[in-house]
């Protein structure tokens, strides 16, 4: 398994030195997440009065308005893979894996995506990372089945229902909300949601990698 310390996650970001120790508790404090299942929240309260709030729109966004929330719960299958205009980062409170990919691999003519080209890299607990705007990436994994718990920042609105629904061509048909494009596996049943069937290959496993 690679970690995010190895030189090849370099392609996909970079880890950021915070002091994460306040997040952490307030993050780990939190009820457990329904088994099952994964929870997003984009913006809370409770982590956006933190110091390190304040830290990452000054500092990491630039003056950015920013959100801070979390992804937390039970998950051990790819099923989408998404990407923004922007940088995201990501906060492990528990050691958890991201599969990521490169927004440069996906087919635009035909708006796909080969899930052969996915790599798998482990976040140890207490650690920030900064997946660039052009990292595919969604909900982690947790390790031996635990619940995984993770901060998000992300300029602010982002993952927001869209004001308004372009036509669905080109990459529009992916643009899943405000500033989120999603390519969706057939097996994961996000076509429901109107996500884009746009992964080709296996919806992959944790344990089939």
């Amino acid at each position: 398994m690679q970690t995010v310390h190895d030189k090849s996650f370099k392609t996909y970001g970079r880890v950021l030195h915070l002091d994460l120790k306040e997040f952490l508790q307030v993050l780990r404090a939190r009820p457990v997440t329904a088994a099952g299942t994964v929870a997003y929240e984009p913006s809370l309260a409770s982590l956006e009065q933190l110091p390190l709030f304040r830290t990452l729109q000054e500092e990491v966004y630039g003056g950015l308005p920013i959100e801070l929330g979390h992804c937390s719960g039970f998950n051990d299958r790819l099923n989408a893979l998404e990407y923004h205009r922007s940088s995201e980062v990501d906060i492990a409170a528990t050691d958890l894996i991201l599969m990521l990919g490169r927004q440069q691999d996906i087919d635009y003519e035909h708006l796909t995506y080969d899930t052969a080209k996915v790599e798998m890299f482990m976040v140890p607990a207490g650690t920030a990372v900064e997946l660039f705007a052009t990292t595919l990436h969604f909900a982690p994994c947790g390790v031996g089945g635990r619940e995984f718990r993770q901060g998000v920042a992300l300029p602010r609105d982002t993952n927001l229902p869209l004001n308004k629904v372009p036509v669905r061509q080109g990459e529009n048909a992916c643009l899943f909300a405000r500033n989120k494009w999603l390519l969706a596996h057939p097996d994961s049943g996000l076509d429901r949601d109107g996500a884009w069937l746009g992964l080709r290959g296996r919806n992959l496993k944790l344990e089939e990698r």
